[in-house]
């Protein structure tokens, strides 16, 4: 409980800091973990290795939540970027690198495994700070994502590999590796076809079930069991366990449920990659620094110089502005979290020495750190000067999530379908949120697009486009929710415009009271309609019974309004005023008449 509270203490007050002074969250994280690691105010305890595997989780959560904003067809759209930047990068840095190891006198072989191993970069870190400068669905933050996604799928085969680039390998030790490989990557297409089938078949299912029960916590919890399923089943046959998650993110994004699975598990992420970085910051070997510091900085150095070099020429190579391409280059020119995992399995297969990987593993993390302050030098250095260039091709793509939404319907019912009816003829781009799961399927199988989630829950309301949304619209029934719904629209996205449906009268002064711009009472339509038609039966005129109606709709939304405004929630007061309404509304309709027959009489004279 101790180390909680410690680690806790850590995130609540170096976060906000470091956001007070235009830094990063990431820096923020690091700098308190150097604080509370051992070799200042050592709090952070001596499970550091445990807090961190834990914390590798987050960057799991990230991936699925990646993965979910991914439909298969647009992954399959990124495929060029992500097998030609991707598969170019870690070609040309693990090139670079190994040339360099051999000017350094190191073997071959060893030069090629470190050249490997550095040529990643972190996901947790890039993903997060180009999420919080939201980058991270502009054209160059894509850009970015295809060369980590490949960079995590490059995790396996290098891992496969690294056992043949033993110190003192045997003829026996390479075949059993060999034939581990083929097995290997056999068993990799089988897991990855059965999560696809069981994400289909199987997952979508369950969540149905789960949702049916409209409690929260069993849909979080199944949330979580799939993520840490996932992640527990890749890891038990040595696969990246961050790349499988990503994969079960895939899989689940065309589902209805793929907006409250992000609600879900965002909040996880966050705490897990705040720990993760804490701990990364926690475990910076001072010690080793202090001995070989000149060692350090230039292997720190050089990693950061040659990464950079390598995707500024790939960055103008696929045709990059020259300040999207430095954006790209500082984002990615660290190492990454899976050196750590690569480098302890390439010290316990016999591929490095501790004397080699100790120095890197700091380095490394002393480049992760660094990656915050290279973002701030880009944008006051770089970027200042070309900001404009820089908005206008992040412009040119398209984002991953439902930004460009025009319109949020929350509820499905008979009013929402009429809704949807309407706009959808005048093509209106619209995300359709509902509570109910049996009604979710039912909109699903007839081929609409709409998804699962509580719409009183402002993450939910952000990842449907709420940011950019202009108008919410509320049809569901349940009158507590609404008012629910409003509130937490109007704070946390005050330029939503929302129309919602009322029971009666008296949701409706409550509904107008919580700032809703316009709301349509149940039967109020439908009585107006049955009134014309009843004036018209009984020998009015169709002109001046629609004359009557639209009076008589006018006033009393009008009245309606100022009602809202005014009542004070009391019975007494609505008796009061409801007295009031039919006083003036009569005055209202005599004052038409007197005005109709002075226009006849005006009419007659003139024709006289």
């Amino acid at each position: 409980m101790f180390q909680i509270f410690i680690f806790l203490c850590a995130a609540v007050i170096s976060v906000p800091i470091a956001k007070k002074l235009g830094f990063s969250s990431v820096l923020g994280y690091l700098i308190a973990g150097v604080i509370i690691g051992p070799f200042m105010l050592a709090l952070a305890g001596d499970q550091l290795d445990d807090v961190m595997h834990i914390g590798e989780y987050g960057v799991v959560m990230m991936l699925f939540l990646v993965g979910l904003e991914l439909q298969p067809s647009l992954l399959w759209k990124m495929r060029a970027a992500v097998l030609g930047l991707g598969g170019l990068q870690l070609t040309l840095t693990s090139l670079a690198i190994f040339l360099i190891g051999i000017w350094f006198n190191l073997n071959w072989q060893t030069a090629l495994v470190i050249g490997l191993i550095l040529s990643l970069s972190s996901t947790a870190i890039v993903l997060q700070t180009l999420e919080e400068k939201g980058l991270l669905k502009t054209r160059v933050g894509q850009r970015a994502f295809a060369v980590l996604l490949f960079q995590d799928m490059a995790v396996i085969p290098i891992l496969a590999i690294l056992p043949l680039f033993a110190i003192q390998p045997t003829l026996e030790n390479i075949d059993k590796e060999g034939l581990n490989g083929i097995q290997q990557a056999a068993l990799l297409f089988f897991v990855m076809v059965a999560i696809v089938l069981a994400g289909r078949y199987l997952i979508r299912p369950l969540f149905k079930i789960i949702a049916s029960t409209k409690l929260r916590e069993t849909f979080t919890a199944t949330a979580l069991l799939l993520v840490v399923g996932t992640s527990l089943l890749m890891e038990a046959i040595g696969l990246s366990a961050a790349l499988g998650a990503f994969l079960a993110g895939v899989v689940l994004a065309n589902s209805e449920y793929r907006h409250q699975l992000e609600v879900e598990i965002q909040p996880f992420k966050g705490m897990l990659l705040g720990l993760f970085f804490i701990s990364v910051g926690a475990s910076i070997d001072f010690n080793v620094i202090a001995a070989e510091p000149a060692k350090i900085a230039v292997i720190a150095i050089l990693l950061v110089l040659v990464k950079f070099s390598v995707l500024i020429f790939i960055g103008n190579l696929f045709q990059l502005t020259n300040s999207a391409s430095l954006l790209f280059a500082f984002s990615l020119a660290q190492g990454g979290e899976f050196a750590f995992v690569i480098l302890r399995f390439a010290t316990q297969n016999n591929v490095l020495t501790t004397q080699i990987v100790d120095p890197i593993i700091v380095a490394v993390i002393v480049s992760m750190a660094a990656t915050p302050l290279l973002m701030l030098l880009n944008d006051f250095i770089f970027q200042s000067k070309s900001k404009d260039k820089l908005d206008q091709e992040n412009q040119k793509h398209d984002q991953l999530d439902e930004q460009g939404t025009e319109v949020i319907l929350a509820g499905y019912g008979r009013f929402g379908q009429v809704i949807d009816r309407l706009l959808s003829l005048n093509q209106v781009k619209m995300t359709i949120l509902e509570y109910d799961p049996l009604q979710v399927d039912i909109v699903r199988k007839h081929g609409n697009k709409i998804y699962y989630g509580d719409a009183s829950r402002v993450e939910l309301l952000e990842s449907a486009g709420a940011k950019d949304a202009k108008l919410l619209i509320i049809g569901i029934e349940n009158h507590q929710k609404t008012i629910e719904i409003i509130q937490t629209a109007k704070r946390n996205f005050p330029q939503l415009k929302i129309i919602t449906r009322a029971h009666g009268r008296r949701e409706a002064i409550e509904i107008y009271r919580s700032n809703a711009d316009y709301v349509i009472r149940d039967t109020f339509g439908s009585s107006l309609f049955a009134g014309q038609e009843a004036l018209e039966i009984l020998g009015v005129k169709p002109a001046k019974a629609h004359k009557t109606i639209e009076i008589f709709k006018q006033y009393d939304e009008s009245f309606l309004l100022k009602t809202s405004q005014n009542i004070e929630n009391e019975d007494i007061s609505l008796l009061s005023i409801g007295q009031q309404y039919r006083n003036d509304l009569d005055r209202v309709m005599d004052e038409d008449a007197e005005e109709l027959a002075k226009q006849k009489s005006n009419s007659e004279n003139s024709k006289q």
